[in-house]
């Protein structure tokens, strides 16, 4: 379906893109430092999910209604804002603690991944991200347009697997450290309040 040249240089700019500073791997760094490695992974997966909703959406059209709309952007990103203010509200309370049981654990992890989907779903930048990125490596001559952008997507998705999934790795060992100390696990706890609110408030004022 690609050539070899357009597929080494869409995934070489899906790594950078995904190494670039942004609210999905700022997102899974604060977690992943607060809670361990292993949420983070299960963030980056929640995450992910999220970006199939996203290629999806621009495979079957549905993203250009965000390109389209400023009321569907604004209510979008309004509800993502809100999110974030919730999350960051929910840290700034939090003190240090730790997974008391398997199956607190078990209940954890799934609201973690749910977290992750939210997160990144209601960021119709992503969208209309994609409706920008993905059309410029397609080609009508090699095939189906709507399949060659879930094809791209897929591979979007993996390289966003690997740099998040490594950020996961990097963050959870330092948090370890950090979370022996109380005190320090309450740091990290105001730190992803004012990450989270930053986040917000960046998601409100962006414009289409």
């Amino acid at each position: 379906m690609f050539d070899p040249s357009t597929l080494i240089l869409f995934t070489s700019a899906s790594l950078l893109l995904a190494l670039a500073p942004g609210p999905d791997n700022l997102f899974v760094l604060t977690q992943s430092a607060l809670k361990g490695r292993l949420v983070g992974l299960v963030v980056t997966l929640g995450l992910c999910t999220g970006l199939i909703v996203h290629t999806s959406a621009v495979a079957l059209g549905v993203a250009a209604v965000f390109q389209a709309s400023a009321l569907a952007f604004n209510l979008l990103k309004y509800a993502g804002a809100a999110y974030l203010l919730y999350l960051a509200w929910g840290a700034f309370r939090a003190g240090a603690s730790v997974l008391s049981s398997e199956s607190d654990q078990e209940i954890s992890l799934a609201r973690y991944y749910l977290r992750g989907i939210v997160m990144n779903v209601t960021n119709p930048k992503v969208s209309i991200f994609f409706l920008a990125f993905l059309p410029q490596f397609t080609r009508p001559e090699q095939g189906h347009l709507p399949l060659q952008m879930l094809a791209l997507g897929a591979v979007f998705i993996l390289a966003t697997l690997l740099v998040f999934g490594a950020i996961s790795l990097l963050a959870g060992v330092l948090g370890q450290w950090l979370r022996r100390s109380a005190r320090a696990q309450q740091l990290l706890n105001k730190t992803a309040a004012v990450v989270f609110a930053a986040l917000a408030v960046k998601l409100a004022v962006a414009s289409r």
